[in-house]
């Protein structure tokens, strides 16, 4: 008997074990996983409710709104897109078919009510949130800005992005890219859109990573000011070219031209690659490096609401001078994205601080009552205000007597450098360099700095330079 009742007593102990763990993997996925659940695209049986929240609007920086979404039935409503495919990969979509991209992801908790949207309401009649609106979001985005750099990158008819930002305190002012697609009409073109070559669902402004060629001489000139007492008085002989003992490879010049004995500040303006692929070697490896990562290359930058694809510096051997040489001026392994540069442009123009760049600036609820403001941030002091201005300096003579004149805007100051980067395609002639442009302006109290690239556009004199001008006297006109 005592046996029995000592069996029944462990059956009872393994279906008490049993209970709780139950209880504990369903407190589990209602408490702490509910959220997430209820916010899943996929979870069909929570669409109901959340479409008797009406979405929240998205606003640029005036206020005008960039999206509407209105009620179709008491669980059903449209989302619409206003700004149309300038805006596509800075919102992103919300569709019922493909999920959510951009904002729309990222902000989906505001979008459908904030805290409104609690534990206890995932249980509540749909019709309780029939009268419910999602909170808003207001971004930085200049639409107007947004619309020039987009519409000029079009008109070029190649794959590119543009970047501006305010120096002084990290705001996006334009993030566009190209091709873009309609947000508005994804459900019936998504095949034709994942199957395009060309991958417009790629936001280049933020992910594409490309060498940035001679714009990442503005990183070189800090590196040598840094490190080297002398720099600005030494000069060094070019000819031209630089060849390397027991390879085939030679560095040249743009057209080959040899520019005889220059200084640091003509090697700038006039873009040098033989100048600067022997600062590199003579800087080193470690040390130019060490400058690239303070402006944030091999880090991931913290942001808010959005993901910028990490930049990327290579660690290259001693004994391998020519890929260290080529380092100097923007190839080698260097891969940058279009907000990375925009960000070593906005680091000069605000006297060597670099900010934290910022998409959104507030929350709001429906009656249009702030609920958060994303406040500014210093990410770091990459370089003293001193270097920062020699830099300027050389980037104004750039616009107007180097490489970037058709950056120019007549009764502005325009700071800036050109790149001509090539990559595998150009390399064996199948086509073009891409085309690059980094600056900033006015140059005495900087309002916008930029980074533009021009896939396969040529030299970055060319096409980038048109398009930053053309943004440049939108922003400041």
């Amino acid at each position: 008997m005592e046996d029995l009742t000592l069996n029944i007593k462990k059956v009872l102990i393994i279906f008490l074990l049993l209970f709780v763990a139950l209880i504990s993997y369903f407190s589990y996925f209602v408490i702490v996983r509910g959220e997430e659940v209820a916010y899943n695209p996929r979870n069909q049986r929570l669409a109901a409710k959340r479409n008797a929240v009406l979405r929240g609007t998205i606003y640029d920086r005036d206020g005008n709104p960039l999206t509407k979404s209105e009620k179709t039935g008491k669980s059903s409503q449209t989302r619409e897109y206003i700004g149309g495919t300038a805006f596509t990969h800075i919102i992103g979509y919300n569709s019922k078919t493909y999920g959510r991209s951009g904002l729309e992801d990222s902000y989906d908790k505001d979008l459908m009510a904030g805290s409104e949207f609690s534990f206890f309401d995932r249980f509540k009649d749909p019709k309780k949130l029939e009268n419910q609106i999602g909170n808003s979001i207001k971004l930085t985005i200049d639409s107007e800005l947004q619309k020039v750099a987009y519409n000029q990158l079009k008109s070029t008819g190649l794959n590119g992005a543009v970047v501006a930002i305010n120096p002084k305190n990290g705001e996006i002012l334009v993030l566009a890219s190209t091709p873009s697609y309609d947000a508005n009409d994804l459900e019936k073109s998504w095949e034709a859109i994942i199957n395009n070559p060309n991958k417009p669902l790629i936001n280049r402004a933020l992910s594409g990573k490309y060498p940035p060629g001679s714009t990442f001489k503005v990183v070189t000139t800090v590196s040598g000011l840094e490190n080297m007492a002398d720099i600005e008085d030494k000069k060094f002989n070019d000819k031209g070219k630089l060849t390397f003992e027991g390879t085939n490879y030679t560095l040249s010049n743009s057209g080959g031209t040899a520019w005889g004995k220059i200084d640091l500040k003509k090697a700038f303006v006039k873009s040098s690659n033989v100048y600067f692929g022997n600062l590199a070697m003579e800087l080193t490896n470690k040390k130019l490096k060490n400058t690239a990562e303070k402006f944030y290359f091999n880090k991931e930058i913290d942001t808010e609401g959005f993901y910028i694809s990490p930049s990327n510096f290579p660690e290259i051997p001693f004994s391998n001078r020519s890929n260290i040489a080529q380092s100097g001026i923007g190839q080698s392994e260097i891969q940058a994205t279009p907000m990375q540069m925009a960000l070593v442009a906005s680091t000069i123009a605000n006297d060597g601080i670099l900010m934290k760049p910022k998409l959104v600036s507030e929350i709001m609820n429906s009656e249009g009552e702030t609920l958060k403001i994303i406040a500014d941030e210093e990410l770091a002091r990459v370089t003293s205000g001193n270097i920062a201005n020699k830099l300027t300096d050389y980037m104004r003579l750039v616009v107007t007597d180097g490489t970037g004149k058709k950056a120019s805007v007549k009764g502005i100051e325009v700071c800036g450098k050109t790149g001509t980067a090539d990559h595998a395609r150009s390399l064996t002639k199948e086509a073009k360099a891409h085309s690059w442009f980094i600056g900033f302006a006015p140059q005495d109290n900087p309002q916008i700095a930029i980074a533009v690239i021009v896939e396969e556009g040529g030299a970055g004199g060319g096409y980038a330079a048109e398009i930053a001008s053309k943004v440049f006297q939108a922003a400041l006109k």
